[in-house]
Parts: structure tokens; sequence; C-alpha cells
């Protein structure tokens, strides 16, 4: 045997953990399924480290991140469109060829991050390539360059996102997820704001500078940035918890107990690396809240795909090009600070479906006032920019809902983040095409699609609370009879009980009362 346990004796274990568990329901219960006094005091100051050194450099990066990505809409108003002679197909044939790269990247790289274990080499890495990419796309001349530009922006990107939500949750329980899920992608929306805020100071500061267009510099300046943070991630971002050598032991020892706390488990993979990945693929494809997940997140992505035209809209309220960008700024700044407490009393209330669900109708309203309105009428016009920003509300509450509806074990967390994350941005990929110049300014096709999707979401919405609740039934029905465990359910318990330096038997107790988050 590859463990050195014989058939006997792992049947013996199996009889003893389903049948001998401890007989002091208070004092040894308690003592494997909460922190100590002691323990709690050390985890606030373990959350606190967590938050001063992690959540800074994933929001700038995802800042950069979203700053790239989206500077071709920008790029747009700054003259790309005529420099590279492109049709407004061709424009969005470059827009979507990104979400191509990019899908086709997501499960390999994050099985591969969760295979190698070094998060901050291989995020480092991906983040200075793009970085690179990005400044280089500032000297292309034809509409071939472009999407070949593109299509590598999303190839080396791709890693990235879905990579930092499993790495999130290697560090989080799922109580303080929502909330800093929704930190983390409030670095899309301040690059929302200040992308654009950037734009218009380039193109009215930088246009002809040393013989380049305003878009060249936007692409420059910005790629050059993120070069720079890329190589500072290699060196500071700490991996994990038993690797992060500034770590105290006693730090160490509280953040992999809470971790086993929350998933009833150790997370930790079992079995070796090369399997493990490949089980937790197929875990994560077995399982029937993923593909709901998948969907409700491509919905919303989908019904966000305004944010890709949002110079364009706001282009349509008859004001300069750079008034226009100027424009973008205040409704995503306001979604910076409402998401943030959106997702603060998610956690605080322990629900992901109510405030899943309760943005959808007012962004469905902000897309018919933009439907239904002409642009003299700038007030409500503008207002409904503001309610449709409430679709990002839904985003931080779809990442941390992911996490706690598939808890464990790791590498199955890897490839649900990223097979979900592929399938979300799949919509990137075909809206850009619903967004045609013949309808301005009312893009009622394109808005439609929008009021589609986010219909579709709130469907998931309710089929996944349905299967959860369905699925917390049949773990209360199963604390309440010994039932026996089979062989991997035993791997399970040996590795948690090897982690935690606890038996078998009190890593059976520790299983008992979880929960899925509804």
């Amino acid at each position: 045997m590859g463990n050195g346990i014989d058939d006997s004796v792992r049947h013996d274990d199996a009889i003893k953990a389903s049948d001998d568990i401890p007989q002091d329901p208070e004092g040894a219960v308690d003592h494997l399924t909460k922190l100590t006094p002691e323990e709690l005091v050390l985890e606030k100051k373990l959350r606190r480290k967590i938050d001063m050194l992690i959540m800074p450099i994933v929001i700038i990066v995802y800042l950069m991140n979203y700053i790239d990505r989206n500077n071709y809409a920008a790029a747009r108003l700054q003259g790309l469109e005529d420099d590279l002679k492109l049709t407004p197909s061709q424009y969005q044939t470059g827009l979507s060829i990104l979400f191509v790269a990019y899908i086709l990247m997501q499960v390999p790289s994050n099985l591969l991050l969760n295979y190698v274990g070094r998060p901050s080499l291989y995020l480092g890495f991906f983040t200075t390539a793009w970085g690179l990419v990005s400044a280089l796309t500032a000297l292309v001349t034809n509409y071939g360059q472009i999407v070949a530009c593109r299509f590598l922006l999303g190839l080396v990107e791709a890693p990235f996102f879905a990579g930092v939500l499993f790495y999130l949750s290697k560090w989080y329980t799922k109580r303080e997820l929502a909330l800093r899920m929704s930190i983390f992608y409030s670095g899309s929306l301040v690059s929302g704001a200040f992308g654009n805020l950037i734009a218009a100071g380039i193109l009215d500061g930088l246009s002809g500078a040393r013989g380049l267009s305003p878009w060249q510099w936007l692409y420059i300046i910005e790629g050059a940035i993120t070069c720079f943070i890329g190589l500072i991630i290699c060196f500071i971002l700490p991996d994990f918890p038993d690797t992060w050598k500034l770590l105290a032991p006693e730090l160490k020892h509280v953040a992999n107990r809470r971790m086993a706390i929350e998933a009833a488990e150790a997370d930790v993979d079992t079995g070796g690396r090369g399997m493990s990945q490949l089980t937790g693929l197929k875990l994560a494809f077995t399982d029937p809240k993923t593909y709901m997940l998948a969907i409700a997140y491509m919905a919303i992505t989908g019904a966000s795909g305004f944010q890709n035209y949002f110079p364009t809209l706001t282009s349509t309220l008859n004001f300069s090009e750079t008034i226009s960008l100027l424009l973008v700024a205040p409704p995503y700044i306001f979604m910076v600070f409402y998401s943030l407490a959106h997702s603060y009393y998610s956690d605080r209330m322990g629900n992901r479906f109510w405030f899943f669900m309760y943005p959808i109708p007012i962004t469905i309203v902000g897309f018919i006032i933009f439907m239904t309105t002409d642009d003299s009428m700038f007030g409500p016009r503008y207002f409904s920019f503001f309610l449709m920003m409430f679709i990002f509300a839904m985003f931080g509450t779809c990442f941390s809902w992911i996490a706690s509806a598939l808890p464990r074990p790791p590498a199955k967390r890897a490839a649900a983040y990223a097979f979900i994350n592929s399938v979300g941005n799949s919509a990137s990929v075909w809206t850009p095409f619903t967004y045609r110049d013949q309808d301005k300014p009312y893009f009622r096709p394109a808005l439609g699609t929008c009021i589609a999707l986010a219909g579709i979401a709130g469907i998931m919405g309710v089929s996944l609370r349905w299967y959860l609740i369905k699925q917390n039934r049949e773990l209360e029905m199963l604390e309440q009879v010994d039932t026996p465990l089979g062989e991997r359910e035993m791997a399970k318990l040996r590795k948690t009980a090897e982690v935690e330096g606890i038996t078998v038997d009190e890593a059976r107790v520790l299983q008992k009362g979880f929960r899925y988050m509804l």
C-alpha cells in the first residue's frame, strides 16, 4: 500500500470513526468546532496582518488589470479607431478576441497555480507579462496587429482573476469573504473611474507628444506601471499561511485551524499532487452548483457589459470627448462605496441569496430609463447610469457564494473558480456585437439583452438557494445516523487529523455542524 496502511487497519479506522465518537459533547465538540478565546485573539491579529498586506496588493493589481483590459474603450475616443482604420465590426472583434484567449487559459491556469503552490511568483510573472503586452500595443499599426495583441493580452491576463479568487479563499473564511471579495472587486470599479480620468488627462496633456497619439501614450504609461507592480509582487506577496516565513507559528496554527473548522476538514488536497488536480477537476464538473454559479456569473457579466462601451454611452449626452470620459467616473465612485456596504452587511447577516437578488430589479430600471429617454434629457439619462451600476454589487456576493458553496477540497475549488470565471467571461465574447452604431442613442437591442441576462441571473440565484437548502437537509439527516464511511471519506479524516494534530475520531466530530451558507 502507498501509505503503509493495510485494509484491516483501514476497516478498523472506519468502524472506530463511525461508532466511537467522543462522549464529551460539550467540551470536546466545542474545542474541535470553535476557536478558543486565546485563538480568537490571535485570529484578530492574523486577519489584520492579512488585510494590511494581501488586500492592498490584490486591489492595486486588479485596478491595473481592468485599466489595461479596458483602455481599449478609452483609446477608441482618442483616435485608435481612426489611426488603425478600423471598421465598427473590426473594433468589436478586437474587443471580444481578448475574452476568447482569456477563457481558454482559465481552467489549466488555476490547476497549475494550485499545483505549483507559489502564487507570488505565478501571479507576479503574469502581471509583468500583461503589462509588457499592454505597453507594446502602442506599436500596432493595423487591424491584424491589434487583434493579435488583444489575444495575447487575454492569455496573460487570464491567470490573475480566478487565481486571486482561489488565493483569497485559502486565507479568509466564508463569513469574511463577501466583504474582501467586494474590496478586491472594487479595484475594477476604481479603474473604471480613474482609468477614464487618466485617459482624459492624457488626451489633454500628451496629444501629439513625441509624435505619438494619445492612445499610444495611454498604453505605454499604464503598461509600464503594471510591469513595475508585477515585479514587486514576486517579492512581497505571501503564498499561503504554512509558507509565510514572517508569520509566527501560533498564527500559522490559527490560520490552518480556522479554515479547517470552516470547511469541516483540513483545507488541503488528499493524495498526490498530480492526482489531486484531476480529481478536483472531476469533482467540480460533477457538482450541479458549479454550473448554476457559472450561468449566474455569465449572466451578470453579460448584463454589466455596458462598461466596455461606457464612454460611448456617455458620449450620447452630447458633450466633448474629454467631458464624456469624465462623466464615466461618478457612477463608478458611487458603486465603490455602495458595494463595500452591500458586502459588509451580507457578511454580517450571513446571507448571500437576498444580497444577490435585490440589485436585479434596480439595474433593470436603469436599463429601461436609458432606453426610453432621448439625449436631451440629461438628468434621467445620467441617473440611469447609477442604477445600471447596481449590477456590480452582485459580483462580490457571487464570488463569496462560490467559496461557500464549493468549499472543499482546494483542487476542486481552484477548478471551479476557473471554470466559472471562463464561462462567465464567455458573455464578453458576444455581447460587444450587440452595441451597434446604428442603435444610437438608445442601444435598445444591447440593453434589452442586459435585461434578459439579469433575469437569468435571478433564476440561477433562486435555483442555487433551493439546491443548497436540499443539501443542508441531507447533511442534517447524516448527523442523526452513524453512517459508515468509505475509503475516500476516511482519507479526508486522516488528512485532517494529521494537519490539525487530532485523532481520527475528533476529525469526525469536526465535520458535524457544517452547513452551506444560503
